[in-house]
């Protein structure tokens, strides 16, 4: 181990130009430590390599500069619009630059002051730059300036400028930097294999850069530190999984599968058999499985999801899907139970609403294996519910579950293999980020003869024309969706509100039944409203995201969407997908309120490949908003950017894997190092994926 590796755990209030008040300053910014200081990296550099001298300005040029403030003032205008002036000068010679409707300038600027100005210049009694942004580099006095450098920009809080915060990194930089080298943790063939540098190079690089070029390799090297870290905590729930009991191989002959799979009036696509291929794979292995199946709406998981419980069965061992509703469990039990007729075997259901002697029933069937495939909510994890022995345990919109939920699951299915199951279609480097303790199994093709759901994108005023063919759809004996972002009217959210519009729409449409759906809802008055709509007593839904996720009526034809750009990508996505799952053609109509729409719309409207909607969505979005960290305990990604670094991840995901599964203590001299870092950087989510 590094001799002085703990120094970087110390607090930064023993730091040069800290002390306690600074430190509780920082600790805003999430900077405790000696290394927090070294990881808060600039967010932004201002590019002085590149200076125009002043003396070369012309109207008309977009320059950068860099000058001493001479002189400033407030000017009042006849338009009452008070302009904030300052006279910049450089060794060439003096510019004026002009901030309109910034008077408030003139206490933050000084005489003397060092500023970085970017923007264009005209001519007004003279040239005259608007600067479009500023940096204060140095105040009067202070010798921290002039061309040939890149200026780094912090993260700053109320109490400490980033100009603080930069003195305070250089003031310490050189030190740390000698530390940080006893402290690398990858040798240097490991790195050089990536073509990575080493940490205290990439954190000068950060922190000192001599051109912008030099940034974004010294990222990557931050980069693959938090992802092996985030693999390697993956690699380690794995294994703990996977070890905990030894699983059971489900290789007896398949003789009522391939009853299944012969029987049904098409034949699988390709994606099906390939992801069925690794299933069956892993289901015949003494190891425990844990896989991840993932798939756009539509395309046939559930097919997939049968066969592998039905494999359960012919092994003499039972099988129990989990869905997170009443209403999802009932429409998987209706597809289970066509799915499984040629067999005979019919599925049990157990959910909050089925009780008396039919529970009773079912509670036996499931304790003594009479019952081989049990379909049910959360009620399959409650107490006194045992199975008699499962053999495989599928849980579906995994993401609407608890880590405590699943890991009851897990657990209550013993030896039992897991196979979960999402409609949310994320990109492969998400999802090895997201799930990178599961193995992925993928379905990227859709059944032949499909319909998709015709798109459009329309204007506020167009608002009439589509309700007039809404109306048409209707009188066709269809149904509709009709989604709002919010559920009451908001003063600070330009955006109308389901509870108002029902109001409106009620008397739009007075020939037909309305119903309201919204989060705010118990789950009772839910699953009322939804069983009302999927029997047809309601003809229009006007709802709120609750329907995101949601179950299949056939018969709805039409999904419009009110200020659809307050929606992200997949979200839109996800509530398209609630259409076209009948015969009839369907159709999504998303309202944009501004002027045009932006770019996520057009997106939207150019493809129904829920994969290149989710690539886009990661790309206009980040990966921030994606990941759901509350849900998956995920440390957070601060270098990374998941699709740029795509093959760091896998290189990632293969290494910490080895290395797990030949030391899964992580006890071996050279593997020390790892342990420490992931005790001291990453204690709470390991201990998160100990449980979960």
């Amino acid at each position: 181990m590094p001799r002085r590796s703990s120094d970087l755990q110390r607090s930064v209030q023993y730091l040069k130009g800290v002390g306690p008040r600074r430190a509780e300053k920082l600790a805003r910014l999430g900077v405790r430590t000696a290394l927090d200081l070294l990881l808060h990296v600039p967010h932004r550099y201002e590019d002085a390599t590149t200076v125009a001298r002043i003396a070369t300005l012309r109207p008309g040029d977009d320059a950068t500069i860099i000058g001493r403030v001479v002189s400033k003032g407030v000017i009042p205008t006849r338009k009452r619009l008070r302009i904030f002036h300052a006279v910049l000068q450089d060794d060439s010679g003096l510019i004026e630059c002009a901030w309109h409707g910034q008077p408030w300038l003139d206490n933050s600027i000084r005489k003397g002051d060092l500023i970085l100005a970017a923007g264009t210049v005209g001519f007004y009694h003279g040239r005259q730059m608007r600067p479009r942004e500023h940096t204060l580099l140095a105040s009067a006095g202070d010798d921290d300036g002039g061309s040939g450098r890149v200026f780094p920009v912090y993260r700053a809080t109320e109490g400490l400028s980033h100009r603080q915060i930069r003195a305070i990194v250089e003031a310490n930089l050189d030190g740390l930097l000698d530390e940080v080298a006893e402290a690398e943790i990858f040798g240097r063939d490991w790195l050089r294999g990536l073509g990575l540098m080493r940490l205290p190079e990439a954190l000068e690089k950060l922190h000192r850069p001599e051109s912008l070029s030099q940034i974004a390799p010294a990222t990557r090297r931050l980069a693959y530190e938090e992802i092996f870290f985030l693999q390697l905590l993956h690699a380690r729930a794995r294994y703990q999984y996977r070890s905990r009991e030894a699983g059971q191989a489900l290789d007896a002959h398949p003789e009522l599968t391939l009853q299944m799979i012969d029987s049904l009036p098409y034949e699988l696509t390709g994606a099906q058999k390939r992801v069925w291929a690794e299933i069956r794979a892993d289901l015949e292995k003494p190891a425990r499985m844990y896989r991840l199946l993932q798939g756009d709406v539509g395309c046939g998981k559930t097919v997939v999801a049968a066969a592998a419980m039905v494999r359960a069965v012919d092994c003499g061992r039972q099988a129990v899907l989990m869905a997170p509703t009443e209403l999802l469990a009932e429409q998987h039990l209706r597809t289970l139970t066509g799915l499984l007729a040629p067999t005979d075997l019919e599925p049990a259901l157990l959910t909050g609403s089925v009780t008396g002697a039919r529970r009773a029933e079912v509670l036996e069937g499931a304790r003594s294996g009479t019952a081989p495939i049990i379909v049910g909510t959360h009620a399959l994890i409650q107490e006194g519910v045992t199975f008699e022995n499962p053999g495989l345990v599928v849980i579906d919109e995994q993401h609407r579950f608890g880590v405590e939920q699943r890991r009851a699951l897990r657990d209550a299915g013993g030896t039992a293999d897991t196979l979960v199951m999402s409609a949310t279609p994320i990109p492969r480097s998400l999802a090895l980020a997201v799930y990178g303790d599961l193995d992925l199994s993928v379905i990227d093709e859709m059944p032949p003869g499909r319909r998709p759901v015709i798109t459009g994108v329309r204007g506020p005023g167009d608002r009439p024309a589509a309700f007039d063919f809404l109306r048409a759809q209707l009188g066709a004996g269809r149904q509709a969706y009709v989604v709002y972002p919010l559920i009451d009217e908001s003063d600070s959210v330009e955006a109308a509100a389901a509870t108002r519009a029902i109001e409106d729409l009620s008397a739009l449409f007075p020939e037909y039944q309305l119903d309201l759906l919204h989060g705010r809802m118990g789950t009772a008055d839910k699953d009322s409203v939804m069983r009302r709509f999927l029997a047809g007593e309601t003809q229009v839904l006007v709802a709120t995201t609750v329907i995101e996720v949601g179950i299949d009526v056939p018969n709805a034809t039409v999904m419009l969407i009110e200020h659809a750009e307050r929606f992200g990508l997949a979200q839109l996505h996800q509530l398209r997908g609630r259409v076209g799952r009948g015969a009839e053609q369907s159709y999504c109509v998303a309202f944009y309120s501004g002027e045009g729409p932006p770019e996520r719309l057009r997106s939207f409207a150019a493809t129904t490949d829920g994969f290149e909607i989710a690539r886009e969505d990661l790309r206009l979005r980040g990966q921030g908003n994606l990941f759901g960290a509350e849900q998956h305990g995920l440390p957070e990604l601060r270098f990374a950017d998941l699709e740029r670094d795509s093959e760091l991840l896998e290189h990632a995901r293969d290494r910490a894997r080895r290395m797990v599964e030949a030391d899964p203590e992580l006890r071996s001299p050279e593997n020390r190092v790892f342990a420490r870092v992931l005790q001291e950087r990453y204690a709470d989510h390991a201990a998160l994926y100990a449980v979960g």
